[in-house]
């Protein structure tokens, strides 16, 4: 076995967890929206954060990168009816191929390769993309690039899965929440859905983008209370008026670029200036239309980083232009040892030594940039301006913006720690 491969396992023993927990996708009605996105936050609460620390920032990075590996693998292995990778070896829903920018001529020959070209616009958005079948028999990978042989002056992808940025607490038996009321202002979260808990009482609504939508997830709620929270757990704007788009569901391949790119059309129809988005993957040439669709509409989105560390690839949609990407630091105002990177960044906000609600509504702790996002998403909602926003930020690190924490920590004092 080789060295690094054997140190992850160690370190993996180290936490009392197994290399990667990804098995329990594999169980009936299992669900991303709740898998633990990485070794080091399949634990939530007292990590032996001590021992991590002694780590080399490189060896760090390596095991990170090698769990981040694992993963992925783990994940396509054990729901291969739904998943499987595309051409740049990253998940994506198995029998899907997305076209972008695919006019009348290109369709026509789709059609007569054999495919059968299924053309929609998104919602709210007014952005085409095409959806083809993988031929039975063929693998993604194979199918995306024999497209592009076809039409190789348009955008041909697979349906990028995208992932929790942060793990949160589960809790069975939860009920969706609901809260009449206007949500003209609304925040906007595009997440799992969000359990009815106490702390939420402001105007609530969901729809759902996923088999089994709107369904009540733990990383959702959690997010939600960090937002809009107005009881044990209380964030930026206690309150305030909230739509979430669930893209989970209880579908195994939820988390795809289509569901994000229909969500934040719905966002956008609906008015939304700002929406708050605790998830990772691949640049996906759909998603990156329409976030630039939705930012052109007036939306305008933050991101976490992710918690693959330093080594993994920029994390999307946290890279993409105008996006606010915002990674974590702990209650020392460190940053988090496996927060992830974008190609550029914007903000820090507390990401760890805090609590957030789980779906009976009571504090629990929790670690990683998706608890970051919303109180950055939050605060630029109450302070009205990216601008207003900047002038609050404490510096850290290097005097000036940094590359560790952007132009510093925003909402310090927002840590939940009852």
């Amino acid at each position: 076995m080789p060295r690094s491969r054997l140190h992850l396992l160690v370190m993996a023993a180290t936490l009392g967890i197994p290399a990667w927990a990804g098995a329990q996708l594999a169980l009936p009605g299992g669900s991303l929206r709740d898998a633990v996105p990485d070794v080091l936050n399949s634990v939530t609460g007292a990590l032996p954060l001590d021992r991590l620390e002694r780590l080399s920032p490189a060896r760090l990075a390596e095991n990170l990168l090698a769990a981040r590996t694992d993963r992925l693998s783990s994940l396509v292995r054990h729901n291969s009816d739904s998943i499987a990778f595309d051409d740049r070896g990253q998940p994506a829903v198995r029998d899907t191929i997305l076209v972008t920018g695919a006019e009348a001529d290109i369709i026509d020959a789709l059609r007569k390769a054999g495919y059968d070209p299924q053309a929609e616009r998104i919602e709210g958005l007014d952005l085409p993309v095409v959806r083809l079948t993988v031929p039975q028999g063929q693998n993604l990978a194979r199918a995306i690039r024999a497209v592009r042989k076809i039409a190789p002056q348009v955008e041909v992808s697979g349906d990028s899965l995208y992932f929790a940025s942060g793990a949160a607490p589960p809790t069975a038996g939860a009920t969706l929440a609901s809260h009449a009321g206007s949500t003209t202002g609304a925040l906007g979260l595009i997440d799992g859905g969000v359990a009815a808990i106490s702390s939420l009482t402001g105007p609530l609504e969901q729809r759902g983008f996923a088999k089994g939508a709107p369904a009540p997830s733990a990383h959702g709620t959690a997010v939600a209370s960090l937002l809009v929270g107005n009881g044990p757990i209380k964030g930026p704007v206690p309150g305030a008026p909230l739509l979430v788009a669930d893209v989970y569901g209880g579908d195994p391949a939820g988390g795809n670029a289509l569901a994000l790119a229909r969500a934040l059309g719905w966002m956008a129809s609906r008015g939304v200036r700002i929406v708050t988005m605790s998830l990772v993957g691949p640049p996906n040439p759909l998603l990156n239309g329409a976030v630039r669709a939705a930012q052109g509409k007036g939306v305008t989105i933050v991101a976490a980083v992710g918690n693959d560390g330093p080594a993994a690839p920029p994390a999307y949609p946290a890279s993409w232009p105008g996006v606010i990407a915002v990674t974590g630091v702990d209650g020392r105002n460190r940053a988090l040892l496996e927060a992830g990177k974008s190609l550029h960044l914007d903000f820090a906000a507390p990401g760890a030594d805090m609590l957030a609600a789980d779906m009976k509504g009571n504090g629990a702790k929790v670690r990683g940039t998706s608890f970051a996002a919303p109180l950055v998403a939050a605060r630029l909602h109450r302070s009205g301006s990216l601008s207003a926003l900047s002038a609050e930020a404490k510096d850290l690190g290097k005097k000036g913006p940094d590359a560790t924490y952007g132009r510093g920590l925003v909402c310090e004092s927002c840590r939940n720690i009852h």
